[in-house]
């Protein structure tokens, strides 16, 4: 392979689409909004998503190796109701934080106990424990929200630093991003979640240790969740049991838009915090503009369907197979076809019941 072709592999991988994307978004939301690129503006919006990119990075690693964890947001509101209810018991915030995060590495350890000992599929057994842990959250803290949390404490989600007042959420995130990317890309351990999602079985003869590895990534997602449920109980300034509902979602909208395949084997992590960004960047332009959370969950899924179909579409073409190029290409508009008349009937339907 010549110089001239590797180069142009470099710049055909899906990151530099998602960097387009956020210059794009950039750019159109800077001309719709004077507001969008006022700098306190962007602070606040950064911190808003911090959180989901708190989960977001061991969920890089589960997906990578094939598998899925569906009660991330679960165990972020189990994770942060158990400090707030140790708090409103008269416990030191700080030791109720500690009890928390130790929670979500025993909830964590669960889950992968009974995707990698029991051999169940994550779907089935983090779809239970979704409802499971939940159920926790509200037996702790029922309809009351916890409050009161000291001051010391709220700098976590609250806090910023320098004079452009950039969040201290941020930071963290930054800090866990880079210690989850060296292990993806410098340790063996983040080589071994490569082999294990392209062929598990293989990867077991090859003497990868498979249930250690899906018991850590599984307590990693359970640790990360409850720093989340912690960082995001600061930022409220208090705990209920429903925080976090469907953030789920969110967390695996943006590994997958990031080029993780959902069916394990490939991905990266930087086109994951490239995902997050333009997630974020576009939910903070389309709320500026006052576009509706509906309307925005709209854009947000039509982006991430097109981010599994594009790559298909593109190894379909690449075949050879004139028929089956055709045959895709008719596909591909079909479908998009039906994902437009969808948005616009519930736009107009919408625009019906207001009337």
């Amino acid at each position: 392979m010549t110089s001239k072709q590797s180069l142009g592999d470099f710049f055909k991988r899906w990151e530099w689409l998602l960097v387009l994307l956020i210059f794009l978004v950039t750019i159109v939301n800077a001309r719709l909004t004077p507001y969008f690129l006022d700098t306190r503006n962007l602070m606040r919006a950064t911190s808003d998503f911090m959180e989901l990119g708190l989960m977001m990075l061991p969920m890089v690693f589960i997906i990578i190796t094939g598998n899925i964890d569906l009660s991330v947001a679960s165990m972020m509101a189990m994770c942060a109701s158990l400090m707030g209810w140790l708090h409103m018991q008269g416990t030191n915030i700080w030791v109720a934080m500690a009890a928390a995060l130790l929670l979500g590495l025993l909830a964590g350890f669960l889950n992968g106990y009974l995707v990698a000992r029991v051999k169940l599929p994550s779907l089935v057994v983090t779809l239970g424990t979704f409802a499971f842990y939940r159920g926790m959250a509200y037996a702790l803290l029922g309809d009351q929200a916890a409050r009161g949390y000291p001051e010391s404490f709220t700098f976590l989600g609250q806090g910023s630093i320098g004079s452009i007042r950039f969040p201290f959420s941020a930071v963290l995130f930054i800090i866990f991003a880079v210690i989850f990317s060296l292990i993806l890309y410098k340790l063996k351990f983040g080589r071994y979640l490569y082999v294990i999602g392209n062929n598990e079985e293989a990867g077991f003869y090859a003497g990868v240790n498979v249930v250690r590895t899906k018991l850590l990534i599984f307590m990693m997602s359970g640790f990360m969740s409850a720093l989340a449920g912690i960082v995001l109980a600061a930022r409220f300034g208090s705990t209920r049991p429903d925080i976090g509902t469907g953030l789920e979602l969110a967390v695996i909208t943006a590994v997958v838009l990031g080029g993780v395949s959902i069916s394990g084997g490939s991905g990266t992590m930087i086109g994951a915090i490239l995902a997050l960004v333009l997630i974020g960047e576009m939910r903070f332009g389309m709320g500026l503009i006052n576009i509706p959370g509906q309307g925005q969950n709209i854009v947000i899924g039509f982006l991430l369907i097109l981010s599994i179909l594009i790559p298909h579409v593109g190894r379909e073409l690449t075949s050879g197979n004139v028929k089956v190029n055709k045959a895709m290409v008719g596909k591909t508009a079909v479908a998009l076809i039906m994902i437009a008349l969808f948005a616009i009937f519930f736009f107009w339907s919408r625009t019906l019941l207001i009337a």
